[in-house]
């Protein structure tokens, strides 16, 4: 039985992703923990592998309307791919038990979400200080730069599912600034393809990808992200932001209090037990 609401909670996420670049995992791993009660380092995995899939469509949207700039997708790749996969390996050796798997996820999703939303309020100011000294960056630097943001994406993605899109988009507007704003959002979410399924699946090898839930979610999401695509350059984007980046606030306080919570619980029942 397939339930209505993963369906339309992809499309919602699907149509965010396809509008601004944002909102993949930055919403829908936290709505998966949050409203569905999944584990976090399975809605973690599964968000990965989904967003993979989603994003494959909309970044063939953005292809065919020539809005991807594919040096910046590359440069990014190669710092994205190669931490993506250090940040795997290194959590396999670890070994965590549930309990610090799960903190681990949570401390990470709360640090990519505030990012993410001060990324997305604070986008103009950032831009309007640095973009011009930017400007006469040359290339070379530019290039180092763009590889080194991959890297740091890489690494908070593979961890929370979170980072590629606000934080993305932000580095890349001061990086590429005579690059317009659909063109900026088509190479984020063609960047995130790749380093989105090199990430779930090392999370898939963990065996943490729930996948009837992932295939429900595509259901809604591919059509949500062709539509947001298409509709990208119609919607009174600050609006948007700044709605997406109060919802992310609430989210990652709602995320640090019920981890608060736990831990206080694991304390008082250690106590108790000695």
């Amino acid at each position: 039985m397939i339930d209505p609401l993963y369906v339309a909670s992809g499309f919602g996420v699907g149509l965010l992703v396809g509008m601004t670049g944002v909102g993949g995992g930055s919403l829908m791993t936290p709505l998966l923990i949050l409203l569905f009660g999944v584990h976090p380092s399975t809605a973690v995995g599964t968000d990965l592998l989904y967003a993979a899939g989603t994003k494959t469509g909309g970044s063939v949207v953005h292809g065919w309307s020539r809005s991807v700039h594919w040096p910046a997708v590359l440069r990014l790749a190669c710092g994205s791919i190669p931490a993506s996969a250090l940040t795997l390996l290194v959590l396999w050796k670890l070994d965590l038990n549930s309990d610090a798997e799960r903190g681990l996820v949570n401390l990470v999703l709360c640090f990519a979400l505030l990012l993410t939303a001060i990324s997305l309020i604070f986008r103009k100011a950032i831009i309007e200080r640095y973009r011009r000294t930017l400007e006469g960056v040359d290339d070379r630097t530019t290039a180092i730069a763009t590889v080194v943001t991959g890297a740091v994406l890489g690494v908070l993605v593979s961890i929370s599912s979170v980072g590629a899109g606000a934080v993305g988009v932000t580095v890349l507007l001061l990086l590429y600034p005579r690059l317009p704003m659909a063109t900026i959002i088509g190479s984020d979410i063609a960047h995130a393809v790749p380093l989105t399924l090199v990430a779930g699946t090392g999370h898939w090898a963990l065996g943490d990808v729930d996948w009837a839930l992932m295939g429900v979610l595509l259901m809604g999401s591919l059509p949500g992200i062709v539509l947001g695509s298409y509709s990208a350059t119609r919607v009174p984007e600050t609006v948007l932001r700044l709605t997406l980046a109060s919802v992310l606030f609430v989210v990652a306080g709602k995320i640090m209090f019920a981890e608060l919570n736990l831990s206080s619980a694991i304390v008082t029942a250690l106590a108790w037990t000695h």
